[in-house]
């Protein structure tokens, strides 16, 4: 077997692969011998029939075996011998089309190698970590939100409006006979809340604690029950008390709707979840800060191909995010712009870097750590999350997508402990305006 190189201009390569005749003959051969003891045929024993006889049965079909096996461990040893590691799959073709049995075989092979990624001193790279500390009045404003889900009613005079509370006690009739499920006493019932069958929240507006109301509904054709489907009803009922919407007094009461102890422990609580968000928030900060200089410390060469993919995909995404209403891909041909380009090089280059830096530190993403990423993803599919969790386990590219993010932060994390990091204190207001810039990029 010989490889000749036929290109090396910058990252491209090219080679000229031939496969004498003899060695595919003889891996032909080989293969024959292998299976030669369990063929069986008619007229010869088990194991029995003769190597003449069998070459003329499978040969041909062995043929194209050897053929790609002989090309593959070609390959193969190139990039084990040259150190070459291929940007995408090169594209391999067959030259000799004519090819006939008895030829060598030629086969170009040609390729964008990955470039050599420089090594790169940390030690100058400067890193300003905003800090905010959860202040008293964003934990109030934050107690008061909850109030406000936390939506009591306290008993008020007059008549009842939409958004009411009405405590009634009712009666459902159809054809004059009370029917099963169809009564209740005390029920809290908010007007407008579309709760009850449709026409019957709306008839209670205007009443007062104490009126005596009849309510006449249909049921609907689709009801669930289906011997009330469709049909009249009349609903008698009694309002024993109307409630107007009042926010939830900020106390121990309100902090055991929301699973705290006392308010003293949702405090601490809300505490937490904004210190982690803020944390988060300056976490993104870090980050572009330090791939902007990342972008500036480290040149290399690129390969074309991935840069023209990632053109392709960022160009792709962002006409998409333009004409949300086209779901598939039946649109006009998306031609990426300059600033794509630019973009597209970017990323690139620090994902080659990343990358690099990643394999030399031996940055790995644990089973453990991609368990609990999927179990994350899990959580936007309520119900689901068994086909969710399948889904992920034979689908090697959605795994990669979780994975290759985990990885990237944890190649951050490396450089963070290499650069020269301090801290920033900062108000939210200043960490929100740093974080709507980066929107803005």
């Amino acid at each position: 077997m010989q490889v000749t190189e036929t290109l090396n201009d910058g990252l491209k390569r090219g080679y000229t692969i031939t496969v004498p005749a003899a060695e595919l003959d003889a891996k032909v051969n080989e293969k024959l011998a292998e299976a030669q003891p369990e063929v069986e045929m008619k007229g010869f024993r088990k194991g029995k029939v003769p190597m003449a006889l069998l070459k003329k049965q499978f040969g041909q079909r062995l043929m194209g075996e050897a053929m790609q096996e002989a090309i593959d461990g070609a390959m193969s040893k190139h990039f084990e011998d040259s150190g070459d590691r291929p940007a995408l799959q090169p594209k391999v073709e067959m030259t000799n089309e004519d090819w006939k049995e008895g030829d060598d075989i030629e086969v170009a092979m040609s390729y964008e190698a990955l470039p050599t990624v420089p090594d790169v001193d940390f030690s100058g790279v400067k890193i300003e970590r905003p800090t905010v500390e959860p202040a008293e009045a964003d934990i109030t404003e934050a107690l008061e939100s909850l109030a406000k889900n936390a939506q009591t009613f306290a008993a008020k005079d007059g008549a009842a409006e939409d958004g009411d509370q009405v405590v009634i006690d009712f009666l459902g009739k159809v054809d004059g006979e009370a029917f099963e499920g169809g009564a209740a006493e005390d029920y809290p019932l908010v007007l407008g809340s579309n709760s009850f069958i449709p026409g019957f929240e709306e008839q209670l507006v205007g009443t007062s604690a104490g009126d005596e109301k009849n309510v006449e509904v249909s049921f609907p054709e689709e009801y669930q029950a289906e011997h009330l489907a469709g049909k009249a009803a009349v609903f008698e009922c009694k309002i024993k008390e109307v409630k107007a919407p009042a926010a939830a007094q900020i106390d121990d009461e309100m902090a055991k709707q929301f699973g705290a102890e006392s308010l003293d422990a949702l405090k601490t609580q809300i505490t937490d979840r904004l210190g982690a968000e803020y944390q988060g928030a300056a976490r993104q900060i870090i980050k572009r800060q330090l791939l902007d200089q990342l972008d500036e410390l480290v040149s290399f060469d690129l390969p074309p191909s991935l840069v023209d993919a990632e053109a392709q995909q960022i160009a792709h995404q962002l006409w998409h995010e333009e004409n949300p209403d086209v779901k598939g891909h039946d649109h006009p041909e998306i031609t990426p712009t300059d600033e794509h380009t630019t973009l597209a090089t970017r990323r690139v280059r620090l994902g080659l870097l990343l990358a690099e830096l990643g394999q030399k530190e031996e940055v790995e993403v644990t089973d453990a750590e991609m368990t609990q990423a999927i179990m994350n993803q899990a959580r936007q599919y309520p119900g689901q999350e068994r086909e969710f969790f399948q889904f992920i386990q034979q689908n090697q590219q959605a795994q990669q997508q979780l994975r290759a993010p985990l990885f990237e932060d944890k190649v951050i994390d490396v450089i963070l402990e290499k650069a020269e990091v301090t801290d920033k204190p900062i108000t939210k207001e200043e960490l929100q305006a740093e974080i709507e810039k980066l929107e803005d990029m």
